[in-house]
């Protein structure tokens, strides 16, 4: 259904990126026969699967899908969409694992604590904080931070995914320069993230500190750090799994903007110019891996369920 959904919203805008490219090549050149751009137009639309009707294109497109053919990418001609988004898609996959494992760790055990510790007044500090963050959108608070971090005080750089010049090694100096380039898009992914999975944690432990058998644990003289780990947090925990599962999309989505905010040169980047150029191709392409990532990740967590909760067990 997404993949449908894809192949038709490009389809609906007015651009025409056939009739765009060809504008660029007339552009570079002095002239060219009327007969010849006639046959470069055609050869673009079959290069770009807009050759014969919708529906044919349709039933090609998912004939090149199955075989794992993605075509050219219209914006970095004559480069494969494949091994573009290959290019690309580590940078996306590392910044959205980092951020997200520790966006749900720290939202957990910071909505835990303010939960169950809710009289305290640094509980209600911390709550005043988050629910001051949680409303800002992604691409403000990457804003924000580029303009504190890069501009006001000069200690992260503004742009890119690594040194200027340097080459993927294994080595101290390229990972140094890598964590010192993606720390900026990662904190700010985990700023607004972790919002959400606060408020969602602090309102579950507060319905279950109010239960039976928190209250009979209490009464029976268990330390609280027994009942905060084993009965509180624990019981907690099911539903925040399930919220990641559902939410990856959202993470996703929010990842790719921040991506664009920092010039980082992940998914994010090369969508915006695939967007902007009409790249029909590319733009499937990475609703394609979207698609099957976020579906994957989901099944993962989902196969994980049994190390939360000994109640399920697959067969």
């Amino acid at each position: 259904m997404g993949v449908t959904v894809t192949f038709i919203i490009p389809r609906l805008t007015p651009m025409d990126p056939v009739q765009s490219t060809l504008n660029r090549i007339l552009a570079y050149s002095q002239f060219m026969e009327p007969e010849a751009a006639e046959k470069m137009k055609e050869t673009l639309k079959d290069l770009y699967g807009l050759k014969g009707t919708v529906v044919q294109q349709y039933f090609r497109f998912w004939g090149h899908l199955i075989t794992g053919d993605l075509g050219p990418s219209l914006s970095q001609f004559p480069r494969p969409v494949v091994e573009v988004i290959g290019t690309s898609l580590p940078w996306t996959a590392g910044l959205l694992l980092f951020s997200t494992i520790i966006a749900w760790v720290l939202g957990l055990l910071i909505g835990g604590l303010t939960g169950y510790f809710s009289a305290r007044r640094w509980a209600r500090v911390v709550d005043v904080i988050v629910m001051a963050i949680y409303p800002i959108p992604y691409y403000i608070m990457a804003f924000v931070l580029v303009i504190l971090f890069t501009y006001i005080l000069p200690i992260f750089p503004s742009l890119g995914g690594v040194g200027i010049g340097m080459k993927p090694m294994l080595s101290l100096k390229f990972f140094g320069s890598v964590i010192k380039h993606g720390f900026l898009p990662a904190f700010s992914l985990i700023i607004v993230t972790i919002g959400w999975r606060f408020l969602s944690m602090k309102a579950m432990v507060s319905t279950i500190v109010g239960s039976d058998y928190v209250t009979y644990a209490e009464a029976a003289r268990l330390p609280w750090r027994k009942i905060l780990i084993s009965y509180v947090m624990r019981n907690s925990m099911l539903p925040q799994v399930t919220d990641l599962a559902l939410s990856l999309g959202i993470i996703f989505s929010g990842a790719l903007i921040t991506e664009y905010v920092f010039s980082y040169p992940g998914i994010g980047q090369i969508l915006y110019t695939a967007i902007m150029q009409g790249d029909y191709n590319l733009i499937m392409g990475i609703t394609v891996f979207s698609i099957i990532g976020i579906a994957t990740a989901a099944l993962a967590i989902d196969l994980m369920y049994p190390l939360f909760d000994p109640r399920i067990r697959y067969k």
